[in-house]
């Protein structure tokens, strides 16, 4: 037994009406430049998808020989496909994070063991059982949005290191991605497009990793998994002008993530501090009914417990623009402030 929910997202959240800060996509739908991208591609649907050039655009943009490269219907299949091929005999999933990577192992047959870290959620590689094999952490991680500077030092010969960097480019200049450390023995990097670019419908991401592990991936890999649409978003969001784009929206999101902190502190919420990611994680000691009072104003913010180490005081709040912070504010000033 789990004890969590651990195949609970944040969509399951939402319902129209609601204002969406339970999803950590960016925003309801792409940009119109990447829009026109794929409605060109529509004509090309008659003929089965070619990976070569999105390969070629994910090497390119971590410096990574192409072999190195395996594209994938978002980082969900890579964490099935991971659980599927790997025989690990001690995996460890780093919690409170996204909990896919742990239900895709159990799924496949495989026990787990959890390293639950407490505030401020940062990893200590020295935590790590010496004898794991598999370890599995979210860099900036969700919920939290913090980020571990020492995960190279986890990396060594007969064990493997997967990283979910799907919030990476959201930390401008993305200092601590491992993305184009192919040195590093047993070293895989998952990645998406998903959250910065609102291709969550397309299911558009990748993994980098040893040619040998992602020739074992790919064998088990179902033809044509990658569709033509998203191995043009691939080839598109790749290029140097959208990679630039990106790291001008971590800046501002930067800025937005900093005021909204200090603003929902002001309220009396407890914010998980460290976030370098799109949300932040809050708490409000004594109140796990803040998430269904926000739902009655209908606002969706995503539930904290089905998280290992979370509890139903916790929740997730995704950040977008001021004046949607503004709308979160004024519904928790009524919840909190009011019935003080």
């Amino acid at each position: 037994m789990t004890g969590y929910d651990l195949r609970h997202h944040g969509d399951a959240e939402v319902e129209p009406g609601l204002l969406d800060l339970a999803v950590n996509v960016r925003a309801a739908a792409p940009p119109p430049w990447l829009r026109g991208r794929l409605e060109r591609a529509l004509d090309r649907l008659g003929a089965y998808p070619d990976p070569t050039m999105a390969t070629r655009a994910a090497a390119t943009r971590h410096a990574r020989d192409t072999g190195e490269v395996l594209l994938t219907a978002g980082g969900a299949e890579a964490f099935v496909l991971l659980a599927r091929v790997l025989r690990p005999r001690h995996a460890v999933c780093v919690h409170p994070s996204f909990t896919e990577p742990e239900a895709a192992l159990r799924a496949a047959g495989h026990d787990v063991d959890r390293l639950v870290l407490q505030p401020p959620y940062v990893l200590d590689p020295a935590a790590v059982p010496d004898d794991a094999d598999l370890v599995v952490v979210g860099n900036p991680t969700n919920p939290t949005g913090v980020v571990h500077e020492r995960l190279a030092e986890l990396c060594r010969p007969g064990r493997v290191v997967v990283v979910d960097e799907a919030f990476a480019d959201a930390v401008p200049g993305e200092p601590h991605t491992l993305a184009g450390r192919g040195e590093l023995p047993g070293l895989v990097v998952v990645r998406s497009l998903t959250k910065t670019w609102a291709l969550a419908g397309l299911r558009v991401g990748y993994l980098l990793a040893a040619p040998d592990l992602v020739a074992r991936l790919r064998a088990a890999q179902p033809l044509w998994a990658v569709s033509t649409l998203a191995l043009v978003a691939l080839e598109t969001c790749l290029a140097p002008g959208p990679v630039h784009a990106a790291q001008t929206q971590a800046r501002a999101l930067a800025d937005e993530r900093t005021r909204l902190a200090a603003q929902l502190q002001a309220v009396g919420v407890q914010v998980a501090g460290g976030s370098r990611a799109p949300f932040l994680l809050c708490r409000v000691p004594g109140r796990p009914d803040v998430r269904d009072a926000l739902r009655s104003r209908r606002i969706a913010v995503r539930r904290g417990d089905t998280f290992p180490g979370l509890t139903a005081e916790h929740w997730r709040t995704a950040v977008r623009d001021s004046s949607t912070s503004a709308q979160l504010l004024d519904a928790l000033t009524d919840v909190l402030v009011a019935t003080r």
